[in-house]
């Protein structure tokens, strides 16, 4: 257990994973922290307030640390524009993580990711510079995902999803991982663990990133000489190897890796082949008989139009969003690309349900029980975009069945 800070028990900095390392005229200060840890809040404080710093560096990303410095904003957010700019995935992703975090600060009474707004605030207090030195979440979440094999990438979905709707308590043994390890890590359980590529993605990647990111920051500013950094202590032994080691310049390793992995292009095109088999069958039948033919096309349209609405009405969405979804399904082939049924019935759903103030200030509360994805407006409006997009993917693949067996 932690000791409570100001007991007598011990110094707060006592067994604490400090490292000090040197490059370029340059000591960093790096303290391994534990994310649901008073102990490591107490050793952050300790620090600032025993040695003199230049400047303090966390293993924050620009959006995590606004998070923090406003968690009001994402009241402000626009789900209508999410949804349209394709981020809605995104989004949900976040939630998820929000979801889990949100369990273990409920059952262990502290907020994950203390130790860093303890930072913040200590570089605020004292008018030292903060350096953000981790890479931005979406970015580490697409290496996550395209870095690692199809069947693997179901797993990442299933981990997520496990993340929204688990109702046990997060046992002793994943938080006592938790505070020798990742946040994004434990996210996804012991598939991260197993998984090599998944691991190098939210581990070994953002090890070299951020030990670029350092020594970036001390080149652009020469009187920054000594440097505390908070970061979490599943990165405390890469990120020392990697300031030691690394001789190529920052902006060169850091660019591909904070450039988002591009989509493979084998799903599209067998989602293609897909399709042109479905209208070629169709066009074949329509050959042998005009008559079939039409009858082909009706099972594509009601297929597509029935399982797409189905989608949005499990989601809870309003009638309308259900009707967008049914009329869209059926038009994949001539829809623009990237502008799926989801998109049409999720923007829909936003237009005519506005989520008030109210549903973002409820919004964690409500992630942590199953039936508040459906009670609250912003959670609802991503379910009606998933669900309709499967609903549409399953009735395209029932309706080629059907077509095709008419053939024979």
């Amino acid at each position: 257990m932690d000791a409570q800070p100001g007991s007598p028990q011990s110094d707060p900095l006592d067994q604490q994973p400090v490292v000090r390392v040197a490059r370029n005229g340059v000591e960093y200060v790096v303290l391994g922290t534990a994310h649901v840890s008073r102990t490591s809040v107490a050793a952050v404080h300790a620090l600032i307030e025993r040695e003199s710093f230049d400047a303090i560096a966390i293993e924050l990303c620009e959006s995590r640390a606004a998070g923090m410095r406003d968690p009001d904003a994402l009241a402000r957010m626009d789900l209508f524009q999410v949804i349209r700019a394709g981020k809605a995935g995104m989004v949900f992703a976040s939630l998820a993580l929000s979801s889990f975090q949100r369990r273990i600060a409920e059952q262990y009474g502290i907020e994950p990711g203390a130790e860093m707004r303890a930072a913040m605030d200590g570089a605020a207090e004292r008018d030292l510079p903060l350096w953000l030195v981790d890479r931005e979440i979406g970015i580490t979440l697409n290496h996550a995902y395209r870095g690692v094999r199809f069947r693997d990438r179901m797993a990442i979905l299933a981990g997520l999803g496990g993340s929204l709707f688990a109702r046990e308590e997060i046992g002793e043994e994943e938080i006592e991982k938790l505070k020798q390890g990742d946040m994004l890590e434990s996210a996804f359980g012991e598939f991260a663990r197993s998984s090599k590529p998944l691991y190098h993605a939210l581990i070994g990647e953002r090890d070299a990133f951020m030990a670029a990111r350092l020594r970036q920051e001390s080149a652009q500013d020469p009187d920054a000489k000594r440097v505390l950094v908070v970061i979490g202590a599943g990165h405390l032994a890469g990120l020392q190897r990697e300031i030691l080691e690394q001789e190529t310049p920052p902006q060169t390793l850091l660019e591909p890796l904070n450039a988002k992995l591009p989509s493979p292009r084998w799903p599209k095109w067998f989602a293609l082949a897909v399709m042109l088999a479905i209208f070629v069958a169709i066009g074949v039948i329509f050959y042998r008989s005009p008559a079939m033919g039409w009858v082909a096309l009706r099972d594509w349209a009601i297929y597509t139009a029935a399982l797409s609405a189905l989608g949005a009405a499990i989601a809870g969405g309003h009638p309308l969003s259900v009707l967008v979804a049914a009329i869209m399904g059926p038009l994949k082939p001539i829809r623009p690309p990237g502008l799926s049924s989801g998109v049409f019935s999720g923007m829909t759903e936003a237009y005519l349900r506005k989520p008030r103030v109210a549903d973002f200030q409820r919004l964690r509360d409500d992630l942590l029980h199953a039936s508040g994805w459906w009670r609250n407006r912003v959670a609802r409006t991503l379910l009606v975009f998933i669900l309709t997009n499967f609903g549409t993917i399953a009735g395209e693949y029932l309706a080629g069945i059907r077509i095709f067996s008419r053939l024979f």
